[in-house]
């Protein structure tokens, strides 16, 4: 399958000044990929207003890194959940800069009834989230961000950065069918062939 290279807007509408930022932070992300010698694309178009990013394997901060750099190129600046006790008077408008939406992570209940009123509030809402939720080696993946899609009505898209091949991006599109275990089947096989930077910490065994 071709791998196609489409980029989705950004959760806010910018200004002049602002297209002119996405552009150069675009060119430059793609250039400092480029020259760690990572090739990001993606096989499916993810030109969507809303959707749930999950990203696969995550075992090193670099992931973060390299992931980000990604996002810029696509011109995405996408939401990601943090627990609502880091949001003090210092910190909240930095987190809330870097896209941090505040949540109880003592409740999946009330996370995903939160998140889902974002995607509710905005035209634009892009929501990225690693499901393993640690770097260390897990058991059981969080299943989270399947009913958080589901409840949104939104496509899940399976990022994914692969160390020995240098590769990274999106690699495809699932519509959450409300069968969890048959739509996790597909994620799990999508994701058994990617190597972690850490592959001893890299689990695909269940969810929790």
């Amino acid at each position: 399958m071709a791998k196609n290279r489409i980029f989705v807007r950004s959760c806010e509408q910018p200004g002049l000044s602002g297209i002119t930022n996405l552009v150069l932070m675009r060119a430059l992300a793609r250039l400092i990929l480029k020259l760690m010698g990572w090739n990001i694309y993606t096989r499916v178009s993810i030109d969507y207003p809303k959707s749930v990013f999950i990203m696969a394997p995550h075992t090193s901060n670099m992931d973060f890194f390299v992931g980000r750099l990604a996002f810029y190129m696509y011109g995405v600046r996408p939401k990601i959940l943090i627990k609502k006790e880091a949001f003090t008077p210092m910190m909240g408008p930095l987190l809330r800069w870097l896209g941090g939406v505040p949540v109880d992570r003592g409740s999946s209940q009330k996370t995903v009834k939160k998140v889902t009123e974002e995607f509710d509030r905005h035209k634009e809402f892009h929501l990225l989230i690693t499901p393993e939720g640690t770097r260390q080696r897990v058991n059981k993946w969080k299943r989270g961000f399947y009913f958080i899609a589901l409840q949104a009505k939104v496509p899940i898209f399976l990022g994914f950065l692969d160390y020995r091949r240098k590769e990274g991006g999106v690699g495809k599109m699932i519509i959450p069918s409300g069968d969890f275990d048959a739509d996790f089947r597909i994620i799990e096989d999508f994701y058994r062939d990617k190597h972690a930077r850490h592959p001893d910490k890299f689990n695909l065994s269940g969810t929790s």
